[in-house]
């Protein structure tokens, strides 16, 4: 498959590209998968450099669809694992990887599987993931390869930009919330671009933006296990309007309790969850611990 004059150059895919091959594939992107392909080469390729990815890189990808990102990768990294849950598309990548990219394909692995199941990769351990999350599962598939993968020390996704404000936002933020304190666990989190709508196919009808996780050093210092941290997280933002005495009063047994816990941990038990920092959450997970032994 050759590109066309208006594509880009090189083995990246550009617009007929993509178009084709959906066709030779019967693939009508679907709302229900969340599935929009990038058509512009540019893009993928400034993704790529966002990424910082590197020539001894092992990267995850998680949804590469029809290969668009796929491929730029391959152009960076040292090896590509590719998990997509869509059957068609999952049996064509390999092919489609050996015929744009052959003295690449080597380095190419396709994990046919579900993201929030997948508890291992084939070949060395990944150290980055660069993805394309469909919008509907972004942050679930993003804090389960978080997780289930500590060797990733990089991450860069694309996602909604809505999701993209959530997941960078800061303490005090009307739209920090549950994904912006985990994944203020795993990493540092900043928004790192925004993408617009005509290089995807079909064009989405929301922005999408990038976010750069680089994971810590070392994980939280903390006594409290991350469950025990993110149930605290998840009661505390289940009736985000209540104050922490009482959103907590379930998660600690009584109300009492949580004051006890939010006034060890030097938290005001009259504060609310958007206004707390991970390390904060952590702290009130110790003291209700530490009272319960």
């Amino acid at each position: 498959m050759t590109n066309s004059s208006t594509d880009e150059p090189g083995p990246l895919l550009g617009p007929a590209d993509i178009r084709e091959l959906a066709a030779t594939l019967g693939v009508r992107p679907t709302k229900q998968k969340g599935q929009n392909f990038v058509i512009d080469a540019n893009t993928v390729r400034r993704i790529v450099r966002t990424a910082e990815v590197r020539p001894d890189d092992v990267v995850v990808e998680v949804g590469p669809g029809l290969g668009s990102l796929t491929l730029a990768l391959l152009e960076a990294a040292d090896r590509v694992t590719a998990v997509e849950i869509d059957d068609v598309l999952a049996a064509a990548l390999p092919a489609t990887v050996e015929a744009r990219m052959p003295e690449r394909a080597d380095r190419f692995a396709l994990v046919h599987s579900d993201a929030m199941k997948v508890t291992e990769l084939p070949g060395p351990p990944p150290t980055a993931l660069v993805a394309n999350l469909p919008y509907n599962v972004a942050v679930p598939v993003l804090l389960h390869m978080m997780a289930t993968f500590p060797t990733i020390e990089r991450t860069l996704v694309m996602v909604q930009s809505e999701v993209a404000d959530r997941l960078a936002a800061r303490p005090g933020n009307k739209v920090y919330g549950v994904p912006s304190v985990k994944a203020n666990w795993y990493a540092e989190v900043k928004r790192a671009g925004a993408i617009g709508r005509n290089v995807f196919w079909p064009a989405p009808n929301v922005d999408s933006g990038l976010v750069s996780l680089v994971r810590r050093e070392a994980p939280l210092e903390t006594t409290a296990s991350r469950d025990e941290v993110f149930a605290a997280v998840d009661a505390a933002f289940a009736q985000r309007r209540k104050t922490l005495r009482s959103a907590l009063a379930g998660w600690a047994g009584s109300a009492a309790a949580a004051e006890a816990a939010l006034v060890a941990a030097g938290v005001s038990p009259q504060a609310r969850g958007e206004a707390l920092t991970v390390e904060e959450f952590a702290r009130i997970a110790e003291h209700k611990e530490a009272a319960a032994q």
